[in-house]
């Protein structure tokens, strides 16, 4: 069966390290009240006049260097981000033109911090179309010159970065083995960013309302969460015959720590096989599962045939998961 494997795979996070202590300067916070509600310790910080694409170039060189992939043999260009670098042309063609790649299609995707899965589970039914046969998929995110740092119940989670793949199109049983998605659109106000789109354009009069801030029902987020984390990884499996005890690792969105151990207890996951750098990145958005997984990689976490589970939940109300032999 024609399938997306993934053949390289890299990351970048930005020099700056914002810690826990350094944001109790900036507002009414402390690195205990942090860490214990959300088990981050840092988060990384762009330059001034960095977007998203820019992160995601060197991740990009990185996942194209490890799948030995000429940048002109991809042709298509998909990029996971919720903080584009314009409202028009699209990051993923910033990231074409940066990379040197002459000719391929390029778009971005919006599904919040599901994003990654669903690029990807898009990214898997072209190729299995035979539409396209190399696929460069980045999710990067670029949110932290966008935070209000007064409010400490969103500006604390969030991080800067980016993750990239090389998938291409094989024959056998590696690649993407399934892929969920499912949306909750009558949720969207548990967690949305109101001004910025064409429904409320910032301008002189709103550029300091609180429309320009994240809003964010926390405990009815929490709550939805760990019920769709947990029943995604579930439904991954659906129609296969692969148990959770099959599943060498649990790559999940990194929102929260709470979130990802409450979902690993309520399928009965036990966290040594689930990978966390939420501690040392924050919320990376889109940027989370390919950053993590870049980084399991590299630690030697994951080998050849091992059975890996992605799983995100977002703003929208989003949420999905990917099952990927290795």
């Amino acid at each position: 069966m024609l399938r997306s494997r993934i053949i390289g795979t890299g990351h970048f996070l930005p020099e700056r390290i914002l810690t826990n202590t350094e944001l109790e300067t900036m507002m009414d916070t402390t690195d205990e009240w942090i860490r214990q509600r959300t088990g981050i310790h840092q988060r990384h910080s762009a330059k001034d006049g960095e977007g998203s694409a820019d992160l995601a170039y060197p991740a990009a060189v990185q996942a194209l260097e490890a799948a030995n992939v000429d940048p002109n043999d991809v042709d298509l260009v998909l990029m996971a981000t919720t903080t584009p670098d314009y409202i028009f042309p699209a990051s993923a063609c910033v990231l074409q033109e940066k990379l040197g790649i002459e000719r391929a299609a390029a778009f971005d995707m919006n599904a919040a911090c599901s994003g990654f899965v669903y690029a990807l589970a898009t990214a898997n039914s072209m190729i299995q179309t035979g539409m396209f046969k190399t696929i460069l998929l980045a999710g990067a995110e670029r949110v932290t010159n966008r935070l209000n740092w007064e409010m400490r119940d969103t500006a604390v989670l969030f991080g800067d970065g980016a993750g990239a793949v090389v998938l291409r199109a094989e024959n056998g049983d590696h690649g993407v083995l399934t892929s969920y998605l499912d949306a909750s659109g009558g949720e969207n106000d548990l967690l949305i960013w109101p001004a910025g789109g064409s429904k409320q354009p910032i301008g002189s009069h709103n550029h300091d309302s609180s429309d320009c801030d994240i809003r964010m029902r926390g405990q009815d987020l929490f709550k939805r969460a760990v019920i769709e984390f947990s029943n995604a990884m579930k439904q991954a499996l659906n129609g296969t015959d692969v148990s959770l005890d099959e599943i060498a690792l649990v790559i999940p969105h990194q929102a929260n720590i709470r979130i990802i151990q409450k979902s690993a207890e309520r399928i009965g996951m036990s966290m040594d096989r689930v990978f966390v750098n939420v501690d040392q990145v924050g919320n990376t958005m889109a940027a989370s599962i390919p950053i993590a997984l870049d980084q399991a990689v590299r630690a030697g976490r994951i080998k050849d045939g091992d059975l890996i589970l992605f799983a995100a939940f977002g703003a929208g109300l989003t949420w999905g998961s990917c099952l990927v032999r290795w």
